[in-house]
């Protein structure tokens, strides 16, 4: 259906002509899906952005090589022939659904729009009635009334179906989905890849599934593609690439991968950067991060190009010795981690919340009185001891951020009491909260957003010791101490934060969250936009830093893989209250609760071995409105164990199976599959 050939697409930059597609090239068959992955600048985007003329960037210097729909070449056709084909032809979903859609027009008119500029003879009934079709396809409920809303009356998840739909609607003959599911929590991200099988079933179109999430990759792709400096180096069936990899890169992105089913005591990160592409090398350009390349003249000389191998092809010099790196992990078998069990003595806890409520106010009217109030925070007690890391987790709205934010004051709690080391934020004044900050420091999820562009990544760091009086020199010494523990070299300290790539800005942030010492550390989201390799890279710090300073941490995240890795205590959040609480051996392997259940399942697991018969089953529904939740226990709407006690009463959270569960039938639930309504 879609041929990539040598594609090659640079930019002119002050620092000269940069080559962001270097020779890319691949096939994309009807009924198939095909998988392209790898880091943040291997050009996995922009090689479909340039093949479908979508980039109008003014230093776009050149696009050569070819793109073949059919028997057509994309890149030949005027202006005017290629625009009817994108759409009818060729259609895409964008990674931000909510920016790719018109904020001041109706959902199903642009919907509608799609058809009509491709079929000129549709009446605006037919396009209505196709609309309202489209709409329950992809899963949004209510097609006839939601046809006449705006985007900002959806959520993430359903403005990604409504793109979905828009895409669809000409049946087109390719279906390119740029990052559908980043950001997106488990439940959703498994609505959204449903979808795309819907869809492709529903066109027999050939999708090009553009991801760094191996687990999505996995669940879903019938081939791989996978990026490194611009061009494919590596590609065939999705079992044999995740089982045998014939690529270094491959096998490094693999081991990299955090896992649902077990936690290792260590990833693997994969050492270095990405190579410039205003620099590429002559050679391999992955040599200089290889473990295989070391003394071999022949990966810095000679750039190796795809060589056939049965399945797939790989430019790799050395192949059978990549396969044998992944063979190598393998044999290190998983260390689950210890559960503690019951201490013989329970520790004072770093941070300990009773009860915390946080309510915001719904104004309307011409005074702006408070007409209702959102129950962001609804009762939730937790505690976190001295070198321990508590997991939060759930789905987008739940109440993490806010959580987190209370701890620090950075939101006015409404009631309960919340203590750091003992004292008391909520009471605390204007000092003794700064003194309590110095002491519970928060790691934001855009650590872009939260440096200072105008200061330098040292001055930043600094900036926390300048305000406790520490004088230049000293803070200097302390600056190139804390740079040295995060692993970032000092000699970039006068560098600005937008010359570091996101997971050095991430390291930045730590490190100046560091800088006064604290016993807490607040995470909030702090890998979710990461590739798999920084990622890593930034666990395993965290990790370190917990082992040297006995630090306690507070961990918020929907990637349950990533919490599985971290932490030693879970708790599931659902629509401002814990549902589900224990160690992360109690919660992952013995859940007793339908909502923790319902969330392990939709998680994509990074085996394509046997996923034929895994059973995956994703959470339906929508989460009810934190401003009239639901009576009783709040997960009954969307619960398939849901009695008319439920309705009637709120389940507390007790004590079930050496953990603490908010349900009815938790003893019930024992060797349930998870399954929840579609």
């Amino acid at each position: 259906m879609l041929s990539l050939r040598d594609l090659v697409v640079e930019f002119a930059t002050p620092a000269g002509v940069v080559r962001a597609v270097n020779g890319m090239t691949y096939d994309v068959f009807g009924g198939e899906t095909l998988g392209v992955v790898g880091e943040t600048g291997s050009g996995k985007s922009v090689s479909v952005l340039a093949a479908l003329g979508l980039i109008s960037t003014p230093n776009l210097r050149r696009v050569t090589g070819e793109v073949l729909l059919g028997d057509v070449d994309l890149l030949t056709l005027p202006t005017a022939e290629l625009r009817r084909r994108l759409g009818r032809d060729v259609a895409m979903v964008f990674q931000d659904a909510i920016s790719a859609l018109n904020p001041v027009r109706r959902v199903g008119d642009q919907i509608a729009e799609a058809l009509r500029v491709h079929d000129r003879t549709l009446s605006s009934t037919a396009a209505r009635a196709r609309v309202v079709e489209l709409l329950g396809l992809v899963g949004v409920p209510h097609p006839v009334t939601r046809h006449d809303q705006y985007p900002h009356q959806f959520s993430g998840g359903m403005c990604q179906r409504v793109m979905i739909a828009m895409a669809i609607a000409n049946r087109p003959k390719v279906l390119i989905a740029d990052e559908p599911t980043t950001a997106l929590d488990v439940s959703v991200q498994a609505q959204i890849l449903n979808l795309l099988r819907v869809a492709r079933q529903e066109t027999g179109a050939g999708i090009v599934l553009i991801t760094h999430d191996l687990g999505v990759v996995a669940e879903t792709a019938d081939r791989v593609g996978v990026t490194y400096g611009g061009r494919i180096v590596e590609s065939g069936d999705v079992t044999r690439i995740f089982t045998r990899p014939r690529h270094p890169y491959t096998a490094a992105l693999l081991g990299a991968l955090p896992r649902l089913d077990s936690a290792s005591d260590r990833l693997l990160p994969i050492p270095g950067q990405p190579p410039d592409p205003s620099e590429l090398p002559t050679g391999c350009a992955f040599a200089p991060r290889c473990p295989i390349s070391r003394g071999r003249a022949v990966c810095t000389e000679a750039r190796p190009e795809p060589v056939p191998d049965g399945s797939g092809a790989s430019a790799c010099h050395f192949p059978d010795e990549a396969a044998s790196l992944l063979t190598a992990q393998a044999d290190d078998p998983p260390v689950d981690q210890d559960d503690p069990g019951e201490p013989d003595n329970d520790p004072a806890p770093v941070l300990d919340v009773h009860d915390a409520v946080a309510r915001f106010p719904v104004r309307s009217g011409v005074f702006a009185r408070a007409c209702a109030w959102v129950h962001a925070v609804d009762g939730v007690s937790l505690r976190v001891p001295a070198g321990r890391t508590l997991g939060l987790v759930g789905e987008s709205g739940c109440g993490k951020t806010t959580l987190a934010r209370l701890v620090l004051r950075l939101v006015e709690p409404t009631g309960g009491r919340i203590l750091v080391d003992g004292d008391d934020v909520g009471k605390a004044g204007r000092s003794q909260l700064r003194r309590i900050r110095r002491r519970a420091q928060m790691v934001f999820q855009d650590p872009y957003a939260s440096l200072n562009p105008r200061l330098s990544v040292g001055d930043n760091v600094a900036e926390p010791l300048r305000l406790q009086g520490l004088s230049r020199g000293q803070r200097r010494g302390q600056v190139a101490d804390l740079f040295s523990r995060v692993g970032l070299r000092v000699e970039h300290a006068d560098r600005l934060p937008s010359e570091f790539s996101g997971g050095q800005r991430q390291r930045v942030a730590i490190a100046r969250a560091l800088a006064c010492a604290p016993g807490l550390l607040i995470l909030d989201e702090p890998v979710s936009a990461l590739d798999v390799s920084v990622q890593a890279q930034v666990l395993n710090l965290l990790a370190d830093l917990q082992r040297e300073t006995a630090m306690a941490y507070l961990f918020v995240s929907h990637d349950l893989a990533v919490i599985r890795q971290v932490a030693d205590e879970v708790a599931v959040m659902y629509l401002g209250r814990i549902v589900e609480s224990g160690s992360v051996r109690r919660v992952y392997d013995d859940p007793r609760h339908p909502y923790t259940r319902a969330l392990l399942a939709s998680v994509p697991v990074p085996d394509p071995v046997g996923r034929a018969d895994r059973q995956r089953v994703p959470l339906g529904g929508d989460v009810p409105s934190p401003v009239n939740p639901p009576s009783g226990c709040r997960f009954r709407t969307r619960c398939p164990i849901a009695t008319d006690r439920c309705a009637a009463e709120e389940p507390p959270l007790r004590p079930v199976a050496g953990g603490y569960t908010a349900c009815h039938f938790a003893e019930e639930t024992v060797g349930l599959a998870p399954e929840v309504p579609a």
